[in-house]
């Protein structure tokens, strides 16, 4: 299933919606889908009201050095993994103090997959604290810009329910 342009902009109007009515702000933590949903969130004018900041986090130094994810957790999990996410959301929610972050790490391909992490799976995790943090993972089928858009596509839909939730 490929998440079109305007799939993901409505998704991102939706969730820009959501966080106005509500009064929340929110912060991206990115790996795979390399700041995209941040993209997509700020390509609606007046965005500056809900969106605080987002981390690009592609390399495991840098999740490490921007996030304070753990060298435990990277080494034990690997980056595309539960406990990696929850730490890139609570690092996330330090870094801007935005209310509601949301963290994506994941296998785009066409390279790197493994047997137990095979392209397109994609962890996601969003939370407003450590004890609130809901982590996902999905596995996505298609190619490289597929996964990336079907990750983004899910990711805001996650969030935007999460809002509704808390």
């Amino acid at each position: 299933m490929l998440a079109s342009d305007q799939e993901l902009e409505e998704a991102g109007n939706r969730l820009g919606e959501r966080l106005l009515t509500t009064g929340r702000t929110v912060a991206t933590a990115e790996s795979c889908t390399g700041g995209w949903v941040a993209k997509v969130l700020t390509d609606r004018a007046g965005s500056s009201a809900y969106v605080l900041g987002g981390l690009v986090t592609y390399s495991n130094e840098a999740k490490q050095g921007l996030l304070g994810v753990t060298r435990k957790s990277l080494d034990e999990h690997g980056a595309v993994s539960e406990p990696v996410v929850r730490e890139m959301v609570a690092g996330a929610l330090v870094a801007t103090d935005a209310d509601v972050a949301v963290a994506i790490s994941g296998v785009a391909g066409p390279g790197g997959g493994s047997d137990d992490k095979p392209v397109g799976t994609v962890w996601f995790a969003w939370g407003s604290s450590p004890a609130s943090t809901v982590a996902v993972v999905k596995h996505f089928e298609g190619d490289r810009d597929q996964v990336r858009r079907q990750a983004v596509l899910f990711a805001l839909q996650g969030v935007n329910n999460f809002v509704d939730e808390v």
